[in-house]
């Protein structure tokens, strides 16, 4: 009998160590992985990569064809006798092929590169931003389950707790000690004990089904969420990823600045010219002939009604701007924390005024246990006291979760898992 026991712990060890396990960081980390936002992370990198490319091409060789005919209604006449000068044709053909060479471009290239990989890493914040508020729905997600898988836990207890009074009512009533029909007060409350499992059930299963969602992953019905314990930081300090956001946006502010004070920078360029057409460079050659120029071209936008300088102080103003949200999101964040210290307190002390009640419900139903055995008192006394119980019990349980989910709600909203 002995090794039948220790057989049976070791198949029950065994199960419960096989049952699979989902903890809150696990969903931190699944969300932050699986989630499908995340791919936009890789696809603004591709998308950066391209955008770079597009921006080195400035400097390459630049060439343009061009081919063009004509017909003038005059042309240029020589009105000298017997020179021999022949006017031109009034239908005209040329054809030509141009390369530009950017040779100094006041670093115009290399502040767009600049512009373009901040704007990629403000992009990928905002990304990381998204993700990150979408944990305060997964952690109300995840202790509503672990509070309906508290509560079953709980419900089967009393339904164990019944089943052994009602073998206990029945034995009383064979031997005349308990009032007839009191069992069936006892069956009743069982009935309703198991259309209460099946709405934790199907409401588990529900939520289960929206968390797996969430996370991109399945979670199998029988997957045992892990309670956590849950430290704070209590410090003002915000760590929050908007506040590197905001950062990264005025970082993005100025490398636009810095582009906006090359635009107007002179830029010199090398060019050739290479054609064929009739006339040539040689109007005075009626025929078809190929021809080519080379040179150095310079430009320089020296007059622009200070268009550049009004945009410089609008990306100006747009700092200050950031500067206010900044300040804005820090000190809604502030209140956010000291609210949500006040709800951790108060539940907190519900917590205390739980377990002092749990104390005297339980003296209660002893006394009550005892009286329903000597028959002093109806199975329905007995299920009242303990229905007393349980909800008190089933009170701890909720202001417990409701604990642990307003500390991984500050936690969330400081900035920290």
């Amino acid at each position: 009998m002995k090794q039948l026991s220790n057989y049976l712990i070791v198949l029950i060890s065994l199960g419960a160590f096989a049952q699979e396990q989902l903890t809150l960081n696990d969903c931190y980390d699944l969300v932050n992985t699986n989630y499908p936002l995340v791919q936009q992370t890789d696809l603004l990198e591709k998308q950066n990569a391209i955008d770079i490319e597009a921006i080195e091409t400035g400097r390459l060789p630049q060439l343009n064809l061009a081919a063009q005919a004509t017909y003038q209604s005059e042309v240029i006449e020589i009105p000298l006798p017997d020179t021999g000068i022949v006017p031109p044709n009034k239908d005209q053909y040329r054809a030509t092929l141009t390369v530009n060479q950017l040779i100094y471009g006041g670093g115009l290239i290399n502040s767009s590169i600049d512009a373009q990989t901040a704007s990629l890493k403000t992009k990928q914040k905002q990304v990381e931003v998204n993700l990150y508020q979408l944990k305060k729905q997964l952690n109300q997600l995840y202790f509503s389950i672990l509070l309906l898988q508290e509560n079953r836990a709980l419900l089967e207890a009393k339904r164990e707790q019944l089943e052994a009074k009602l073998k206990e009512v029945q034995s009383g009533i064979k031997n005349g000690t308990v009032l007839p029909s009191s069992d069936k007060v006892l069956e009743a409350e069982l009935l309703k004990i198991n259309q209460g499992f099946i709405e934790l059930d199907l409401n588990r299963t529900s939520l289960l089904q929206t968390l797996a969602s969430l996370i991109g992953k399945e979670i199998s019905s029988t997957t045992l969420l892990q309670n956590p314990e849950i430290s704070t930081n209590l410090n003002t300090e915000i760590y929050r990823p908007e506040l590197e956001l905001f950062q990264l946006k005025k970082e993005q502010i100025e490398t636009s600045e810095q582009l906006l004070s090359r635009e107007n920078l002179p830029k010199l360029y090398g060019f050739a010219d290479g054609g064929y057409g009739n006339p040539g460079l040689n109007p005075l050659d009626n025929s078809f002939q190929a021809f080519y120029i080379a040179g150095l071209k310079l430009n320089w936008n020296v007059l622009d009604w200070n268009a550049n300088k009004k945009k410089r102080e609008s990306l100006s103003i747009n700092k200050d701007i950031i500067d206010t949200e900044t300040n804005v999101f820090n000190l809604n964040t502030s209140i956010e924390l000291q609210q949500q210290q006040s709800e951790i307190d108060k539940i907190a002390g519900f917590i205390t005024s739980d377990i002092e009640i749990i104390k005297l419900r339980k003296e209660v139903l002893n006394a009550a246990d005892s009286q329903l055995r000597n028959g002093v008192i109806t199975s329905s006394a007995y299920i009242t006291e303990l229905t007393n119980l349980y909800t008190d019990e089933n009170t701890l349980i909720t202001h417990k979760i409701q604990l642990e989910l307003a500390k991984a709600n500050y936690n969330i909203i400081q900035g920290q898992k």
